[in-house]
């Protein structure tokens, strides 16, 4: 069984800060309904549209395991079944933009008149409050708003826009953590509450360690240090055949570090060397540190470089391209990749959730089609009969669904 086998949460978030918070708890065994507007539905099933209709591939990497009902809550009968549905769960879950969800009448204080013990989560790009709680956001406003740009890129450039997508997806799995942490506290107390994450805050979390390193306390800007991300020799370096992700990343940051590196690359005699002996001595001769260790790897492929000096006990990676990814001996011998057979996609490779419990399950699912859970929910949770179903869809409950 999963983890969270008997959790029932109504999802009703959008691309991918809200999606990745319900999706975690959906792989971990939630029930996870997701509420989609009956045309089209998440705006994420369109994201780099390509022949694959309202179900994109970006829409499958964060939705799979969770179930979808279309409903039209501009419908009478559409918000009746809505407000029906929420006393059948436990937690309530929205990512839509400012005054969204009061305009639609199911903000906190309706939906627990139906339902006071619900648990309501709630992420917005800067809270509710403040000067900022108007201004709309996405993964990188909310990057640039916390920091994380400022601290990215060369040292004597422009701030860069970081690679992974954290303002949304490390927002979203802040909150599935105070989701579980209200969840508990209810079961101690029968109460539920409201739970409000900003992406500006949530990303503060992951900028600690510049902070703490390069801020003396506030009173200036850390700065920005191209790849190298500690003294030398720690920094990207290049491997044959060239490749634009032809590099391996050393993070020697020990004195057994480097001794282990420096008799790795047949160079015991650097360990020796009173030149190099300080680390900090190394700062005034980083071109020539870094030009030993290149000379070494740039005859060696990224793999083989990170094989020889991993197994000599050097902190290291090669560079992992996307498709490298779904490749990877490692993460393939873990299981970590996994296939599943989709609409319209066909059997394709999705990574998999990394948090692995050992007393329950948490597979892949397929994403739901839009609204292809519409009449098994309402059966399940309401109890409806067909024939209430389709006089429901007469009324215009659940709209008309967009070719998926």
């Amino acid at each position: 069984m999963g983890a969270l086998e008997g959790l029932r949460i109504l999802d009703m978030t959008q691309y991918e800060a809200g999606t990745s918070c319900t999706q975690a708890l959906a792989i971990l065994g939630a029930d996870v309904v997701k509420v989609e507007s009956p045309e089209y539905g998440d705006p994420g099933r369109r994201v780099g549209l390509g022949s694959d209709g309202g179900y994109s591939s970006y829409f499958v990497n964060w939705n799979a395991n969770k179930r979808s009902i279309t409903i039209d809550l501009r419908n009478e009968s559409g918000k009746k079944v809505f407000l029906d549905l929420v006393p059948n769960f436990d937690i309530f879950v929205e990512n839509y933009g400012p005054g969204v969800v009061e305009r639609l009448g199911i903000d906190y204080t309706s939906l627990t008149k139906v339902n006071p013990e619900l648990i309501y989560a709630r992420l917005k790009g800067f809270g509710t409050s403040g000067p900022y709680s108007h201004y709309k956001s996405y993964d990188m406003v909310a990057q640039a708003a916390a920091g994380a740009m400022s601290v990215t890129g060369e040292a004597d450039g422009r701030p860069m826009r970081p690679g992974p997508t954290i303002g949304d997806t490390g927002t979203g799995v802040q909150l599935g953590m105070a989701v579980l942490a209200a969840y508990i506290q209810r079961q101690r107390t029968g109460e539920g509450q409201e739970i409000e994450i900003s992406m500006q805050e949530a990303m503060t979390y992951y900028m600690r360690t510049q902070i703490a390193t390069g801020s003396a306390w506030g009173t200036k800007a850390s700065g920005r240090n191209g790849t190298s991300g500690g003294l030398p020799p720690v920094d990207l370096y290049p491997c044959k055949p060239g490749g634009p992700n032809d590099w391996i990343y050393l993070m020697p940051i020990t004195s057994g570090h480097w001794d282990a590196l420096c008799t790795a690359i047949d160079r015991p005699d650097l360990i020796v060397d009173e030149r190099y002996a300080n680390p900090r001595d190394r700062i005034d001769k980083s071109d020539e540190v870094y030009e030993i260790f290149a000379s070494w790897t740039r005859t060696r492929t990224k793999v083989e470089a990170m094989e020889h000096l991993a197994d000599a006990g050097v902190p290291c990676s090669a560079v992992m391209d996307t498709a490298e990814l779904h490749n990877d001996p490692h993460l393939l011998a873990r299981n970590f990749v996994q296939e599943l057979d989709l609409p319209i996609h066909g059997r394709v490779p999705l990574l998999g959730f990394a948090p692995r419990l050992s007393k329950s399950e948490s597979q892949l699912t397929p994403p739901p089609l839009l609204g292809e859970h519409t009449e098994e929910i309402l059966v399940e949770v309401l109890g409806l009969d067909l024939e209430e179903v389709n006089a429901l869809q007469k009324e215009g409950a659940f709209g008309v669904q967009a070719e998926s």
